[in-house]
């Protein structure tokens, strides 16, 4: 049996476009002629136009914190306003075809992003709008910079957002998460995406956080984090120190469990590092350096040489253990 040709994906700018004239027609404020004309340009832009349709069927499928807001009807008929809901839609479309849960499981892997860490390695963007990325270990992501909204999808891992001003068409900068958007307010700020959920972490300015799980939003100040999943978010707490000690190579404990400062090594280094259940209640405090494997060897080194643990290396050091001491 002969394969189907490869479907080329859809030019983003097209995309934009799709999602313009979506809320442009259920406005009222569509003119329907442009519109015939603009989807009979390529078959490309009928594509589009095919894929917004079918979103409407779909969004069920889809977290309400994205779906519902870009769909309703505005409160503000702005232009502002409509950059924003259309540039949701925007990401939307972009995600259709592999659904909501395709985009899940593509974002732990890392694979086919626009830009991606290794584990232990850290890596700092500048995007075209002047917004400075500084991704750390093992984190995945993509940039979409369309006519309506400025959209990073953080598929795994951590990242620092200081958001630049380069931008003049007034187009609002999203973080993008299975769990939520965090749209900045002219700030600095972390994202934390994990098995357990977000977190995001307010340096300066402010943050607004959106739930894909309840479309509820609240608004984080300058010292304040926020951890949230599909269930309800946690509270509000105070940023610490730690949100941010690993763009300088460290990780701080401050009486932490040692089976959580084990899984938070780990992340930055190949293979496997066990904790014993014996000694993973533990409770740690200090300062571990990161980065590297390098870094960890001595973060281990440091544990081994002021508590009772015995470090143990199998299979070439894949596989490393932190065991009581005998």
């Amino acid at each position: 049996m002969k394969r189907p040709a490869p479907t080329s994906p859809i030019p983003a700018e097209v995309l934009d476009e799709a999602a313009d004239w979506l809320l442009l027609i259920q406005e009222g404020g569509a003119d329907r002629d442009a519109f015939e004309q603009w989807r009979a340009r390529s078959p490309e832009h009928r594509r589009a136009w095919e894929r917004a349709e079918a979103l409407l069927g779909k969004l069920g499928a889809l977290p309400p914190a994205l779906a519902l807001p870009t769909l309703g009807r505005p409160a503000a008929r702005g232009r502002r306003a409509l950059l924003a809901k259309a540039g949701k839609l925007a990401v939307l479309l972009a995600l259709l075809p592999a659904g909501w849960n395709g985009w899940r499981m593509l974002e732990r892997k890392g694979l086919g992003a626009d830009y991606r860490t290794a584990a232990g390695e850290q890596r700092e963007i500048l995007l075209e709008d002047g917004t400075r990325l500084t991704l750390n270990t093992a984190t995945a992501l993509d940039v979409r910079f369309g006519g309506t909204a400025r959209s990073i999808l953080l598929r795994a891992g951590e990242i620092l957002v200081h958001t630049g001003h380069g931008d003049t068409a007034g187009r609002p900068l999203h973080v993008v998460t299975p769990h939520g958007i965090a749209s900045p307010i002219g700030t600095r700020f972390s994202v934390r995406l994990d098995e357990a959920g977000t977190r995001v972490a307010v340096l300066e300015g402010q943050v607004r956080i959106t739930l894909a799980s309840t479309s509820a939003s609240q608004v984080l100040q300058a010292g304040e984090q926020l951890r949230f999943a599909p269930g309800a978010p946690g509270p509000v707490t105070l940023a610490g120190d730690n949100a941010t000690a690993w763009t300088r190579g460290m990780l701080l404990a401050d009486d932490m469990p040692l089976g959580e400062l084990v899984a938070e090594l780990s992340r930055y280094r190949t293979g496997v590092i066990q904790c014993h259940d014996a000694v993973a209640a533990l409770r740690i405090s200090g300062a571990f350096p990161v980065g590297s494997t390098a870094a960890i060897e001595r973060s281990l080194a440091m544990l081994a040489g002021t508590h009772p643990l015995d470090i143990r290396s199998r299979l070439g050091g894949l596989w490393i253990s932190v065991d009581p001491r005998n």
